[in-house]
């Protein structure tokens, strides 16, 4: 918890710039021996890709010279039918698999067996022993590149793409439930006032400063309102004491950081106070006073 709290406090201090890597469908290669290998495209990208591929179907030159090779043997366009994975590389002139080239798992077993995805293959003489061979037996790297297929077609009916999509759900709810949760936090420790209030019941007119002000917050934002307070499942509210203890001591050690990272070796002074609060207890307070880079006072 403590790491994802320190990246949302990231988010906080600083917007990173993310570059949109856009895609164009019409710019993909529709000859195999011609493409770029799905794994160099960028992760945010390659689905895309895949879409714009399966939507144009193999590439299957069909009123086409095939040219002989040293047998004298061309590539069949009949082969077409038997194989739906099946598609000819005019720049190569050699055959490929378009199921492995979109899903290969890149198993060990596909050391050396390359032909169909990046070499392409071009022995015709024995194309459809080899042809079969490809495909092999129900755990081969083929048929596992089949079911990628199949399911990424039908994402929407996939059970795996269900939970996965429910996933980030949930993660995108807890994510906006913690950012609105520090967010108050840091707003009382900025401004020095007290988190518990006396009455914190549901029932309460006053459940104190903490609670009050998430609660204006879920009021006040629509998204976080949808994942916070009773849409929040019952062990994940972030509003319990202890865990706004854990948080509040995250942000102090996120801020000594800071401050170090900012003094490093030079000089800086300590000014201590004492007083105690209404139950008399001693109350410390400790400020840092030192002069930054930049030949700034401050004090922490």
């Amino acid at each position: 918890m403590k790491l994802l709290v320190v990246l949302v406090l990231d988010e906080f201090s600083m917007k990173q710039k993310r570059a949109n890597i856009e895609f164009n469908p019409d710019s993909i290669i529709s000859d195999p021996g011609a493409r770029i290998p799905i794994d160099e495209y960028d992760v945010n990208i390659r689905d895309q890709v895949r879409r714009a591929y399966i939507a144009k179907g193999p590439f299957r030159p069909v009123d086409y010279t095939f040219p002989k090779n040293g047998d004298s043997r061309t590539f069949q366009a009949n082969w077409y039918g038997e194989f739906d994975w099946l598609e000819y590389s005019i720049h190569k002139d050699a055959a490929f698999c378009m199921w492995c080239y979109l899903f290969n798992p890149k198993r060990a077993d596909n050391s050396g067996k390359n032909a169909f995805t990046t070499t392409g293959f071009k022995k015709w003489k024995k194309a459809l022993d080899k042809f079969r061979s490809h495909i092999g037996l129900v755990g081969s790297s083929h048929n596992e590149a089949t079911i990628r297929y199949q399911a990424f077609k039908n994402q929407k009916q996939s059970i795996s793409h269900v939970f996965s999509a429910q996933g980030h759900e949930i993660e995108v709810d807890y994510r906006r439930r913690l950012t609105a949760v520090l967010t108050v936090i840091r707003l009382l420790l900025r401004q020095g006032f007290g988190f518990r209030g006396h009455d914190e019941s549901s029932d309460s007119l006053n459940k104190g400063n903490f609670l009050e002000i998430l609660e204006w917050n879920c009021e006040n934002n629509v998204e976080v309102g949808k994942a916070s307070r009773s849409n929040a499942p019952g062990n994940c509210q972030l509003t319990s004491p202890k865990v706004q203890k854990e948080l509040v001591r995250t942000c102090a050690s996120e801020t000594r950081s800071l401050i170090f990272a900012d003094i490093r070796n030079n000089f800086f002074t300590l000014m201590v106070d004492e007083s105690r609060d209404i139950s008399l207890k001693e109350q410390m307070a400790v400020v840092l006073r030192y002069v930054n880079k930049h030949g700034e006072v401050i004090e922490s």
